[in-house]
């Protein structure tokens, strides 16, 4: 992987983990969920004007991916709900990579070197580290298994997904304007789905996201950024290891969450940092 589209990841983990933690510090995570990949419709129509739509090649997979982002926004919701964000993240992000990577020499038929093999699975180990870092776990009883329960299922929820993206991007012919046709249609279904699950009180919501809207819109363009840079590097190197490299969100998260969020950062945490950089040199390495 090149040094500018290595660092053009990094980025777009930073913005991963900015519009995460936007959703963690609202009152309602679902609506705030759904508001902000709901919005995506507005910046998406620009997109799609400046670039026309993605090639019919890559439409059938656009449609697979919908399917399955309504499934990661309800497991999302659900994690948020139930954890931390320095818990539940880490672990949704962490253990998705190695899942791709298992995936797509079957599926894509991308194989990875020694070295990058290491390096997701370095990786992966630092992530969890910090997921499972005891200033994360302070939940307890049901709430902590429910928080795990979601976020493990989030986990193949993304590498499913991922996979399918990593493969209509590139039939797509344009990395923007497949991001942009998935942010056409991606948030409103889900917002849907939480309107008719709160008879009585929809008006409240609507109050609700009218006085949030301003700030969602920032994560919409974050979500739509961080998801657009993804699939641009994985159109010039293996998915896999763009899904690895992505993760490192997780650094970030772990930030955001001590500064803004005040959630605990212990020494188990800094281990896990320093393991996950260990991850990322093996994959620019590989």
């Amino acid at each position: 992987m090149s040094l500018p589209i290595l660092l053009a990841v990094l980025f777009g983990a930073l913005l991963h983990a900015s519009w995460n933690a936007f959703i963690k510090a609202g009152k309602d995570k679902a609506l705030d969920t759904a508001l902000v990949h709901s919005l995506g419709f507005f910046v998406a129509i620009p997109l799609l004007a400046y670039t026309g739509l993605p090639k019919p090649a890559a439409w059938p997979y656009m449609a697979a991916s919908l399917a399955i982002h309504l499934g990661y926004y309800i497991a999302l919701a659900g994690a948020y709900k139930y954890g931390d964000l320095g818990l539940t993240y880490p672990l949704m992000r962490g253990c998705a990579p190695l899942l791709v990577a298992l995936g797509s020499l079957p599926f894509i038929g991308e194989g990875l070197s020694h070295t990058a093999w290491l390096g997701v699975a370095v990786l992966c180990v630092g992530v969890v580290t910090l997921g499972l870092s005891r200033s994360a776990m302070h939940v307890e009883g049901s709430h902590r298994g429910k928080a795990l329960a979601f976020a493990l299922a989030n986990a193949a929820i993304i590498a499913v997904y991922t996979v399918i993206d990593g493969i209509g991007v590139r039939a797509s012919g344009d990395a923007t304007a497949y991001v942009a046709g998935l942010f056409l249609f991606d948030g409103l279904p889900f917002l849907l789905l939480v309107l008719w699950r709160r008879p009585g009180r929809r008006l409240e919501a609507l109050a609700y996201m009218r006085g949030r809207w301003p700030v969602a819109l920032m994560g919409t363009v974050a979500s739509l950024g961080s998801y657009g840079i993804a699939l641009w590097a994985m159109t010039h190197a293996p998915v896999a290891v763009v899904a690895a490299l992505r993760e490192t969100s997780v650094l970030f998260a772990a930030l955001i969450g001590t500064l803004f969020l005040r959630e605990a950062f212990g020494w188990q945490r800094a281990f896990g940092t320093l393991v996950i950089l260990a991850g990322v040199m093996s994959l620019r390495l590989g």
